[in-house]
């Protein structure tokens, strides 16, 4: 009777010791994939500008050559706003680097990036702003003589970063492309 006292005992200990302990699921994120971009030159008529834009967005010109890029795939849009630089070059760089660090409030952080391009006289600011800020990436752009372009992101949702990621990379990539393809017209 001992010897099966024991062997059930064993039997007991062995099966309890062997349940699987229960943890708790980590957090699921929503995996968003995209297409790779494909870009075209495009420029407005009269505008003094062109670049290479994605394929996927539909550009809308104002008269004073400003423009917005949408995105309906992400329900964003890319604002670009033409400024003639007349004496006011200062003014122009203050007031864009102040719009972008309007968005510290909310922002985990700003991380700033020079762009250089002396062959076609293109120089300016790419800014990365992380956390839950209303605009996840800005920058400007100026031949700093004649021509100044400021640029912002903006999705039409109540910011939340980890939901907006994806989206807001892609449109990264979409930005430093833009940058590095703009052409004054002045200047080919």
């Amino acid at each position: 009777m001992k010897k099966y006292s024991f062997f059930i005992l064993a039997l007991s200990i062995l099966c309890w010791s062997c349940k699987e302990e229960v943890l708790p699921k980590p957090n699921g994120f929503l995996a968003l994939d995209y297409e790779s971009p494909e870009y075209v030159n495009y420029s407005g008529d009269d505008c003094p500008y062109g670049f290479m834009k994605n394929t996927e967005a539909k550009v809308k010109y104002k008269e004073d050559c400003s423009a917005v890029l949408e995105y309906p795939g992400l329900d964003g849009a890319l604002y670009l706003t033409y400024r003639k630089v007349d004496g006011n070059i200062r003014q122009l760089l203050t007031d864009a680097q102040k719009l972008t660090y309007e968005h510290v409030v909310k922002a985990d952080n700003i991380i700033e990036e020079k762009y250089i391009n002396p062959e076609y006289r293109v120089y300016g600011m790419f800014y990365d702003v992380t956390g839950n800020a209303a605009s996840q990436s800005q920058f400007y752009v100026t031949d700093s003589t004649s021509h100044f372009i400021t640029g912002s992101i903006y999705f039409n949702v109540t910011p939340n970063y980890d939901s907006i990621l994806p989206a807001a990379a892609y449109l990264k990539t979409d930005i430093r492309h833009l940058m590095e393809s703009l052409r004054w017209k002045d200047e080919e």
